[in-house]
């Protein structure tokens, strides 16, 4: 039997697991929430779509590659979900745990590319780290406005919130970053789907 194909196999069959992994932000008919491979499919898409508004020249393979591979780690470790303020206290350890878990099992020359590629990913400092999560938030943003806001406002989201969760987004690209926020956010402000509580103007 050839042992490194038994394992690539394996290690393809475990990460099936990430179509189970539920994320909370709504499809774009507002009916139902997209999963993780969902998620990782749309944004690969979508680098070699806008990949010219990176900020820096990047290699979009890469890019690709890293948006793949970042989520596979919740086949184990699960979402931890953006607002869960508690949850994200144990995400990073809970993360890493399932790294060394889930790329253990490739061969180990695969292994290591891709749990450099996940690396990457997390230390946000590459060009193509900082697009993959400048798409990261692009396409939740997208959704949330395509879905009506309904996530937004079931949660009772504040804008505050979001800002916060995409403070480093304009790293990656700020053009993005900028028609996200006047095209997804501001509109759910104004229908109210997105509590603005930047203070009230005193009349």
């Amino acid at each position: 039997m050839d042992e490194r194909l038994r394992q690539i196999a394996e290690f393809c069959k475990v990460i099936d697991g990430e179509k189970f992994v539920q994320r909370r932000t709504f499809l774009t008919d507002g009916e139902r929430l997209e999963n993780d491979a969902e998620h990782a499919w749309h944004m690969a898409v979508m680098a070699l779509l806008l990949s010219e508004y990176a900020n820096d020249d990047i290699d979009v393979l890469k890019v690709v590659s890293i948006l793949l591979i970042h989520d596979l780690v919740e086949v184990y470790a699960g979402d931890t979900f953006a607002y869960d303020e508690e949850g994200k206290k144990s995400q990073r350890q809970r993360e890493l745990a399932a790294a060394g878990k889930l790329f253990s099992q490739l061969p180990e020359d695969l292994a290591k590319r891709f749990r450099g590629l996940w690396d990457e990913f997390e230390e946000w400092e590459s060009p193509e780290s900082k697009f993959a999560h400048a798409l990261d938030n692009f396409q939740p943003l997208m959704l949330q406005h395509a879905s009506d806001g309904r996530a937004w406002r079931e949660g009772g989201r504040r804008l505050s919130e979001v800002l916060k969760r995409n403070e480093r987004s304009a790293e990656g690209s700020e053009k993005l970053w900028n028609y996200a926020f006047e095209n997804f956010i501001t509109p759910e402000i104004e229908k109210g789907n997105l509590i603005d509580d930047r203070g009230a103007v005193s009349e």
